[in-house]
């Protein structure tokens, strides 16, 4: 398989996983846990038979206290997400609930709708910032291949090599966004700040990737300029790919085992964040190698074109 020269068909599944996703947080958006929106968690056990969830629905609707998430958490507990409550709101919906059945309280959270939004704008700033850094990394460590003998052979200038990350990174955290932007909607699934380390996580490791093809390309061309060897920019990728191919699939599959293992037999409370890395971790090894490589071989022709034109 030819992959620089096919790189139309190599689009397509990205570019369509893309506009779904884009389309799912248009259309639903995220729901904000309560330590990014502000509000309050009660976690409760039942000691015997957990009442159905409806019965609980119905027990806490007197209380007038809003919208109320109540969702299962093994076999015998609820987690209550709603507005942050005053001593005597939490008071009472603990009352209500006992008398559901015996109970014991496990957890209450509470954080206020400014400490909320102030880790919601920690977070952007953090991702913003962490886009900048591999952007400015990357001009620089490719910086050669915009200089000396290379330079006719190179193709692209050593900042596209950096904006082509960046594209093939906002698809990969855009993936599991639009997941979640659906679960939200058909299951009440929350964003956290533990989804935010996930979307963070997959930056970091998608760009590892992404950087190992990108250098294999740096080094052939430092080795074509040294043996006067002339060969197409698209081909230079294409040998570079395949010589850094096992690699990555075998890295890649080793961190989705571990994933896959604290997604299924791991704590409840880490489910999501399993399945945020999951999810990128599958869209940044595809983009890696199908999609990062092949973007930097359509910039040049491009460019050629443009040059002709000129």
């Amino acid at each position: 398989m030819n992959i620089s020269k096919n790189f139309k068909y190599l689009f397509i599944l990205p570019a369509l996983l893309t506009v779904l996703s884009l389309g799912a947080v248009a259309a639903w958006g995220l729901k904000p846990g309560i330590d990014l929106a502000g509000g309050s968690s009660l976690q409760v056990s039942y000691l015997a038979e957990r009442p159905a969830q409806e019965a609980v629905l119905a027990a806490i609707e007197p209380l007038n206290l809003g919208e109320v998430r109540v969702q299962p958490s093994g076999d015998h507990a609820y987690i209550l997400r709603q507005r942050d409550l005053s001593t005597e709101e939490k008071a009472a919906l603990t009352q209500a609930l006992s008398g559901l059945g015996q109970m014991q309280e496990d957890q209450f959270t509470s954080i206020g709708p400014s400490l909320g939004a102030e880790l919601m704008r920690k977070a952007w700033i953090a991702i913003v910032l962490v886009v900048l850094c591999i952007i400015s990394f990357i001009a620089f460590a490719f910086r050669s291949v915009s200089s000396g003998d290379s330079s006719k052979e190179a193709g692209v200038s050593s900042w596209k090599y950096g904006v082509v990350a960046i594209i093939t990174l906002l698809h990969d955290i855009i993936l599991p966004v639009g997941l979640f932007a659906l679960l939200g909607y058909t299951h009440g699934a929350e964003v956290d700040a533990l989804f935010i380390v996930a979307l963070l996580t997959i930056l970091g490791i998608s760009i590892n990737d992404t950087i190992v093809v990108f250098d294999r390309i740096r080094e052939n061309l430092r080795l074509n300029a040294e043996r006067h060897k002339r060969e197409a920019y698209g081909d230079v990728v294409e040998r570079s790919i395949w010589q850094t191919l096992a690699r990555s699939l075998n890295t890649s599959l080793t961190v989705l085992i571990v994933l896959g293992a604290l997604y299924f037999v791991g704590p409840a409370a880490t489910k999501d964040f399993a399945l945020t890395l999951i999810v990128g971790m599958i869209a940044g090894t595809y983009s890696s190698i199908f999609l990062a490589s092949p973007l930097l071989v359509v910039w040049e022709k491009w460019q050629k074109k443009a040059n002709i034109g000129q």
